[in-house]
């Protein structure tokens, strides 16, 4: 520290007295030039041991590094490694966000061509024609190849050393600030990144090759075939993979998720929901999970999928989950709130709407869209004040119906996925499967399978992830209470009205019944009936003759007998309706 106070002190005096000598400036930048070899030394040493807390002191001493040589290759690189090392991608990206191809393509890239052009022309100044490989009498001694000079391996030297600096200084660039935007959910532009390095890694390893001269390799460094025993060879360790071989995995599965989204989202846009929710899922719930972002982006884009199927429920998932992944996702907070206001959930869709206004009035404030430079999002700058007046209308509307009492009338068969009037069993099953899936006991296993940008998120996203599934299960459990009451009050009243039913249905019956017995006792008496006058007749004639001689009370008891016979036949038969009867007849 002592050797950085006097350099800062001789910065401090070369910008006060301009004209030094030669002999000063010279001693000044060799003193700067051995602090910054030192401090590069020590990170190396300390990067070596793999440990956390030694390459968090590394960062230290390249920082101090930087500071006194800012474009010092060897120092970026390492503290870009260091950053990778770490997990910290958002450093890495926020160090090398000029290096990124969209963040490039929207911005103007002016400053960058011209930085790019600046350090190619530094980078070629410090060209060196036959690179120093210590080619003094000690290390001719120790190489025991035969080295042979010639004008046309001068000349494959020359020229792969005027190209491999000028591409080296940006090859790591690309590979660590590819695995770094995979990691943050960047796929197009890791893919993009690692597949510009692969290929100047490869170019470079040819052009080294072909650098090489043919005396270079020798014969004793090479086991011949006799020589090598594999009965005996001893079990060798499981092999760490190079930083190509991890690249080109890397790649692969990158390829794989971008060709699985691309599916979803042209069958998302062909109007094929069901084979859009198949592809994301595979996606979310893959056996290797995805980077943060990326994952916040399929849910998203699963849930709009799910609503425009009609299955509200898992539609508010997917945004749950995609808000507590991306808390400043302007797409999911307009999309759960405008669900809510679909099921005539008013209350938590104000509240979503009013969290909507506070980030507009966020934006607007700090005159730039929510987080770094380099993250997407699927709104533009311009667009916020348009969008914040169209929002203060809609909460003043809301407001309106909340006041005049519609905070009641949710509709829960919309947000199960049931139509009106369903069974009982179709509600127990409907409602079983929603709760199997959003339970808040598990609504943090989709975490498992995301691979975080920043490790100090996991407990956050779990709150989120937890207090966002309660209030879901909550509202799905009253809706099967109010559904469950409904089906049972229309139970009642159908069981009310089949037995209304079956009581007529019964009457009607009886009615059938009776009239078809009246109809068979008809005939009956109609024959019983036609002997009754000849008997009268003849009763009346026995007493006609015998008139003069008989007491009147003797015809009056003879005809109350046969009277009383014929009713006693009518009762037999059922016959109850009343007889026509002539009053003269019963005058005796």
């Amino acid at each position: 520290m002592v050797d950085s106070s006097s350099a800062t002190t001789k910065i401090a005096t070369m910008a006060t007295s301009p004209c030094l000598s030669g002999i000063e400036k010279k001693y000044w930048w060799l003193s700067n030039r051995k602090i910054v070899d030192k401090y590069i030394k020590d990170a190396r040493n300390l990067i070596a041991t793999q440990e956390p807390s030694d390459i968090a002191s590394a960062l230290n001493l390249l920082d101090a590094a930087l500071s006194l040589s800012p474009r010092f290759e060897v120092a970026l690189e390492l503290k870009a490694r260091s950053l990778l090392y770490l997990r910290r991608f958002k450093d890495v990206a926020d160090m090398l966000q000029d290096y990124i191809p969209s963040l490039k393509i929207g911005n103007d890239e002016s400053g960058s061509v011209s930085s790019e052009n600046s350090s190619q022309q530094l980078s070629r100044e410090r060209v060196k024609l036959l690179p120093s490989d210590n080619s003094s009498s000690d290390t001719a001694e120790k190489d025991p190849s035969f080295k042979c000079f010639s004008v046309s391996d001068l000349k494959k030297k020359v020229m792969a050393g005027l190209c491999k600096n000028c591409d080296k200084e940006g090859q790591w660039r690309y590979l660590v600030l590819g695995q770094a935007c995979c990691r943050l959910g960047l796929m197009e532009d890791a893919m993009a990144l690692l597949q510009t390095g692969k290929r100047l890694s490869t170019a470079a390893l040819r052009r080294e090759s072909i650098s090489w001269s043919d005396d270079s390799f020798s014969i004793s460094n090479f086991p011949l075939s006799g020589d090598i025993s594999t009965s005996s060879a001893p079990p060798t360790p499981p092999r760490t993979l190079t930083e190509s071989e991890s690249v080109s995995q890397l790649l692969s599965h990158i390829k794989l998720l971008l060709r699985r989204r691309a599916a979803a989202i042209a069958a998302l846009d062909a109007g094929l929901y069901s084979e859009a929710i198949r592809h994301f899922t595979k996606i979310v719930e893959g056996r290797r999970g995805a980077p943060q972002g990326f994952l916040a982006e399929c849910y998203m884009h699963r849930a709009v999928a799910y609503k425009s199927s009609g299955r509200i429920a898992e539609s508010i998932g997917d945004c749950n989950k995609t808000l507590a992944l991306d808390p400043m996702c302007i797409q999911a907070l307009e999309a759960r709130a405008s669900l809510l206001e679909t099921i005539r959930c008013l209350p938590d869709c104000l509240h979503d709407l009013e969290h909507l206004k506070l980030l507009y009035n966020s934006i607007l404030r700090d005159r730039k869209l929510p987080g770094p430079a380099w993250k997407r999002h699927n709104v533009r700058y311009r667009e916020i004040p348009g969008k914040l007046c169209a929002l203060a209308t809609k909460i003043q509307e809301l407001k309106q119906r909340v006041a005049s009492g519609e905070t009641g009338n949710v509709d829960y068969y919309a947000l199960i996925g049931l139509r009106r009037g369903c069974s009982r069993s179709e509600l127990e099953r409907a409602h079983l499967l929603l709760c199997l899936r959003h339970k808040p006991d598990k609504a943090t296993n989709f975490m498992e399978r995301c691979e975080f940008a920043d490790d100090r998120d996991l407990d956050s996203v779990k709150d989120r992830a937890k207090m966002s599934a309660l209030l879901l299960y909550r509202l799905l459990q009253k809706g099967y209470s109010s559904v469950m009451a409904t089906i049972m009050d229309d139970e009642a009243a159908e069981k009310q009205r089949k037995k209304a039913a079956a009581a007529c249905k019964a009457a009607a019956a009886i009615q059938v019944q009776q009239t078809t017995q009246n109809e068979k006792t008809e005939p009956n008496v109609s024959k019983m009936e036609k002997p009754c006058p000849k008997r009268i007749n003849a009763t009346e004639n026995k007493l006609a003759t015998s008139s003069g001689t008989s007491n009147p009370s003797v015809f009056q008891g003879v005809f109350c007998r046969d009277l009383a016979a014929v009713g006693n036949l009518l009762s037999q038969v059922g016959f109850n309706r009343p007889i026509p009867v002539k009053y003269e007849a019963l005058s005796c």
